[in-house]
C-alpha cells in the first residue's frame, strides 16, 4: 500500500537518488518536511511526486544571495567597511543609480541598500523600487535617520540606522528561521549560517560527480603554473565530501569534508591562505598535514555561482610551508573569479535549454 508520509530514505528511494542527497532536498526546503517529537524529518509522499513531475526546484526554495548597495560615493566605503569579507552575500555597489537599477534588473538581488544621508536623490529611487513589481520579494532597506522612509512606502520599505545595523536585519530576516544545528549531521567543520542555502545551490549547479570539463582543467592547470604549485584544485563543498571537479597533482576523486581546508575558504570572499598548515592549530592534526602526503601550504578563493552563493574554491597547495605575494593572491583571486564565470555560464545553458524544452 502506498505511504502518504514518508522518511527521508524512502524519498531518496523513490528519487533514485542517496539518502544524503535527498537530505540536502529536505533540509534546504526543496522538498517541504517537518519534525517528529523524535527529531526526525518526515514529508508528503505528493511532495515528492510532484518534484519528479517538475523536474525544477521550486524558485522561492533558492533565493538569492547577492544585495544591491546604492549611496553616493563618499558613503560607499562605510558600506564596504561594514561588510567586509561577509562571506553571507554577494554584494554590488553603485554610486551610479542608473546602473544600479540595470543591476537590480538583470540579478533579481535578495536585498537592496538605498543610502539615505548623502546627496543620493533616495526618496525618488525609493518609490521607483518599491514600484517596481520584479523585485515584489527583493527587501529593501533605507539607511538614515527617522524619517528616511515616506510614510506612503513604510509597509514596504524598511529602515535601519547605520550600514552595519542594515546588513545586521537582512541577515536576520534571511536567518531568523534556519534549523542551523548542524550537529546532527555529525559537522566536524566550521560552517557559515547559511550554510543550508549554499549546499542547495551546490546541488543545483549540475557540477557533482559531472565529467572533467576542460574549461575548469585549464583554470587548475593555470594555477598550478602560475604559482609553482605542485597541487591545484577545483572544489566543491557536499555536506560529508570535499569533491574535486578538477584536480592537477593529485589522484583522489574527493575527501572526507572534515580533511578540507576550503571549509574556512567559503567562510569569507577573498583569498584565504595559510603559510604553514603544520603551525596552524586548526589544521596541524590534519590527516592530510599531520601524516601523508604532510601538506603544508595552502592558498584559495571562493568560487560563486549566478546567485552569489559559494559552491566551492580554487586552490593551490604545496608540501614546504611559503608565503605568496600579491602577484600570486592576485592571480589566484583573478583565476577563482574565471570559475566563477564558467559555473554562471553553465547556470544560464540549462536554463536556456529549459525553456526551450518548454516551448516544444
Amino acid at each position: 500500500m502506498k505511504k502518504d508520509i514518508l522518511t527521508t530514505a524512502d524519498a531518496a528511494k523513490l528519487l533514485g537518488i542517496s539518502v544524503r542527497t535527498a537530505q540536502v532536498l529536505i533540509e534546504g526546503g526543496t522538498i517541504p518536511s517537518w519534525k517528529t517529537p523524535g527529531g526526525h524529518r518526515r514529508v508528503y509522499h505528493a511532495d515528492v511526486v510532484a518534484l519528479i513531475d517538475s523536474r525544477q526546484p521550486p524558485a522561492e526554495a533558492a533565493p538569492s544571495a547577492i544585495l544591491i548597495v546604492v549611496a553616493t560615493g563618499d558613503r560607499l566605503p562605510a558600506y564596504r567597511a561594514a561588510a567586509e569579507n561577509a562571506a553571507d552575500f554577494a554584494i554590488d555597489y553603485f554610486d551610479d543609480v542608473l546602473a544600479a537599477l540595470v543591476a537590480i534588473g538583470s540579478a533579481q538581488p535578495f536585498g537592496i541598500l538605498v543610502d539615505c544621508t548623502s546627496g543620493l536623490n533616495s526618496e525618488a529611487l525609493l518609490h521607483s523600487l518599491a514600484a517596481n513589481k520584479a523585485i515584489a520579494t527583493t527587501r529593501i532597506v533605507a539607511v538614515g535617520e527617522e524619517g528616511a522612509v515616506p510614510s506612503d512606502l513604510e509597509a514596504r520599505i524598511s529602515r535601519a540606522a547605520t550600514p552595519t545595523a542594515a546588513l545586521a536585519q537582512l541577515r536576520g530576516s534571511v536567518f531568523a528561521a534556519e534549523d542551523n544545528d548542524f550537529e546532527e549531521w555529525g559537522v566536524a567543520f566550521p560552517v557559515s549560517q547559511d550554510e543550508r542555502r549554499r549546499l542547495m545551490a551546490v546541488e543545483r549547479s549540475g557540477l557533482l560527480h559531472s565529467q572533467s570539463e576542460e574549461s575548469f582543467d585549464r583554470l587548475t592547470w593555470l594555477a598550478a603554473q602560475s604559482l609553482e604549485a605542485p597541487i591545484a584544485l577545483l572544489t566543491l563543498l557536499t555536506p560529508t565530501k570535499q569533491w574535486f571537479k578538477s584536480k592537477i597533482g593529485l589522484d583522489m576523486a574527493d575527501t572526507p569534508r572534515s580533511w578540507a581546508f576550503c571549509n574556512h575558504t567559503i567562510l569569507q570572499r577573498d583569498v584565504f591562505t595559510v603559510p604553514d598548515l603544520s603551525a596552524d592549530s586548526r589544521f596541524a592534526a590534519n590527516p592530510a598535514v599531520a601524516g601523508a602526503p604532510g601538506f603544508r601550504f595552502y592558498a584559495g578563493a571562493p568560487v560563486l555561482d549566478d546567485e552569489g552563493f559559494i559552491v566551492g574554491s580554487l586552490c593551490v597547495i604545496d608540501c614546504k610551508p611559503r608565503v605568496i605575494d600579491e602577484r600570486e593572491t592576485k592571480t589566484i583571486r583573478a583565476l577563482a573569479a574565471v570559475a566563477s564565470n564558467e559555473v554562471r555560464l553553465r547556470s544560464l545553458d540549462r536554463k536556456l535549454r529549459s525553456v526551450g524544452r518548454t516551448k516544444r
